[in-house]
């Protein structure tokens, strides 16, 4: 697939990695980009300048806007799932239940409510490309986190299973993991991070490879590889505390 010429929409698109997108999508010539944010009446004026991007109104707990938005951006040949949230939850807090479901909601329910509806979309203009983004996380756990790590483990698996389903139409489904970028999520995070411009690339130029998983950094290929080792190995690190946490 060329990213030049062709028509995305990017979720959560008005800051860090979906920003990342829109800027990205624009400056490799996408003739038109979605920018869908929850609330677009509090973007400030001038958030996109470019006449090539128009703002939808996309909330992921809201079905209905999920809907409108597919009904709209009828011409749309890539798709980014980038909306996101973490709660720094754990899975044994007391009041944890809430803040878990809330991560599955966003990552897993969330983003394959987006696919579905989208899937139509793009199997009627020639098969295109959805962009996933994941995590690290998905492949590990870490304490303070282990709510996120939950969710993002299964919206991983939720896109190799999209993948296959989608297939037959000609549908890319690629799943880009990445240890750390500099975006708010990650604010006081004093590691090596990439910049959401660098995401976007990386996810991009995988797209016009036809690759199905991106690894964006040395930390999300340290974890990958870990995988296929003793998972104690991992572990014993990073209870340690000589791993250095993304």
């Amino acid at each position: 697939m060329n990213i030049r010429g062709s028509v995305a929409l990017v979720t959560g698109a008005n800051r860090g990695i979906g920003r990342g997108f829109v800027d990205e999508l624009l400056a490799r010539g996408a003739a038109k980009v979605y920018a869908a944010v929850r609330r677009p009446g509090q973007l400030a004026a001038g958030t996109f300048a470019d006449e090539r991007v128009e703002v939808l109104r996309l909330d992921l707990f809201d079905a209905a806007s999920v809907t409108d938005a597919a009904s709209r951006a009828t011409d749309v040949t890539l798709l980014v799932n980038n909306a996101g949230i973490t709660t720094g939850t754990n899975l044994l807090a007391e009041g944890a239940l809430e803040n878990i479901r809330l991560e599955l909601d966003t990552h897993f329910f969330g983003t394959l409510g987006v696919i579905r509806a989208f899937a139509p979309v793009l199997a009627a203009n020639g098969g295109g490309a959805i962009v996933d983004i994941h995590s690290a996380l998905s492949w590990f756990s870490i304490d303070g986190a282990n709510a996120y790590s939950v969710a993002k483990a299964a919206e991983w698996a939720m896109t190799n299973g999209v993948r296959l389903e989608l297939a037959g139409q000609g549908t890319l489904v690629q799943g880009v993991h990445l240890g750390a970028a500099d975006t708010d999520m990650m604010a006081g995070y004093d590691g090596p991070m990439a910049s959401p411009r660098q995401v976007a690339a990386a996810a991009l130029d995988g797209v016009e490879a036809d690759a199905i998983e991106v690894l964006v950094d040395d930390w999300s290929r340290l974890v990958k590889a870990s995988l296929s080792r003793d998972p104690a190995e991992f572990y014993a690190e990073a209870l340690s505390g000589s791993t250095v946490r993304p």
